[in-house]
């Protein structure tokens, strides 16, 4: 039987600290730190690899998967693992590089760690897209927030539906006494255009981009559920990537952090409000694009335009989703059950709805 050795990356911009574990349940060993470089990696690996197969893994990160990537292209068995479930030690204040890359050697070896999808570069790319998207959104909300602060500051305030071009058009009209005002006023409407005209540019390029995207399939047979455009089904298939990692449905209602939490003990229950684990990404998404089920079941001109080439059991699945989705936020709401949870549940049902579309036969072999 060939003999495996287990290693621990601690993987930092400039150096990765490297230390083994060997099969026959020794101590983890420090080997040592080098420079965050592919042939100073593989340099060190090979060594460990004499007479042995390497099994080595690093904690999810800011420097990515490009180091996974590249050590499975050269047959190396890498696992990206999930810096939250590696297990802690109660008591345990000493934190090295050199202690933390034998921790996961150790981890490794006992099986106690949690892998993480490793997206192909080509996903990976459009996620960074999308994500970048947010983050523009996210600027001009702050932009115009700080815009409509200034102006309620000094006593003006639009009574009509905000960020409309009516009401943008009202606001470079405002004059005030001092000049200092006037130059603020400028500027924060600069940076609202300027915030607004990159999320425009950003969302062009995700259309553009996705026509030449291997998901397309997938993200045109989502786009065939009501609430899930464009840039919703983009999101979803970027951030979860390959559905068929999940058996089950409740897997990836799990991993999107959509499940209760629990609390339990002998013949004590206790559930509470969603886990918000996982990809907050595409739960935000799927959230967002939930509040469209409290409205009766219809097949718009949008959402016809959408389905255009989606296959007969796709549409079928879709259609069965609004039903069903509506009838359940028509029952919490006869409850009197808060809004927003319910629409959270909904959300963790329009999860089983997408797992459904991704299984299909001719989504898999796309």
């Amino acid at each position: 039987m060939e003999k495996v050795r287990f290693v621990g990356l601690d993987v930092h911009k400039d150096t990765i600290a490297i230390a083994v574990a060997d099969a026959d349940g020794s101590p983890p060993e420090t080997v040592a730190t080098v420079p965050n470089q592919l042939a100073a990696v593989l340099s060190a690996l090979r060594c460990l690899a004499r007479g042995a197969k390497i099994r080595c893994c690093y904690e999810a990160g800011p420097t990515g998967f490009t180091l996974a990537r590249a050590l499975l292209e050269k047959q190396i068995d890498c696992m990206v693992v999930a810096p939250s479930l590696v297990p802690k030690q109660a008591g345990d204040k000493v934190k090295t590089d050199a202690r933390d890359a034998k921790k996961l050697a150790r981890f490794l070896r006992s099986g106690d760690l949690t892998a993480v999808h490793i997206p192909d570069a080509a996903t990976e790319a459009m996620r960074d897209l999308e994500r970048a998207r947010q983050d523009a959104r996210a600027a001009e909300r702050t932009a115009r927030h700080q815009l409509s602060k200034f102006l309620l500051r000094h006593g003006r305030h639009y009574d009509k539906k905000t960020w409309t071009e009516d009401h943008l058009t009202w606001i470079r009209t405002q004059k005030f006494e001092f000049e200092a005002h006037n130059r603020v006023l400028v500027d924060y409407v600069h940076a609202v255009d300027a915030a607004a005209a990159r999320v425009a540019q950003l969302s062009k390029d995700i259309g553009e981009l996705v026509e030449s995207w291997s998901l397309k399939p997938l993200v045109q047979a989502f786009q065939a559920l009501k609430g899930v455009r464009l840039l919703s089904a983009v999101t979803l298939a970027a951030e979860i990537g390959d559905f068929a990692r999940f058996s089950r449905p409740s897997q990836l209602m799990a991993y999107l952090g959509l499940v209760p939490s629990e609390h339990s003990s002998g013949s004590s229950v206790r559930r509470g409000a969603i886990t918000r684990t996982g990809n907050k990404h595409a739960r935000t998404a799927l959230v967002e694009s939930s509040w469209s089920y409290r409205f009766r079941p219809a097949n718009s001109p949008a959402l016809r335009r959408r389905s255009l080439g989606v296959s007969a059991e796709v549409r079928a699945i879709a259609w069965k989703a609004q039903h069903r989705l509506h009838d359940k936020y028509v029952r919490l709401s006869g409850r009197g059950k808060n809004r927003q949870r319910i629409v959270v549940a909904v959300a963790r049902e329009l999860v089983g709805f997408l797992w459904d579309i991704a299984r299909q036969p001719a989504l898999i072999a796309a």
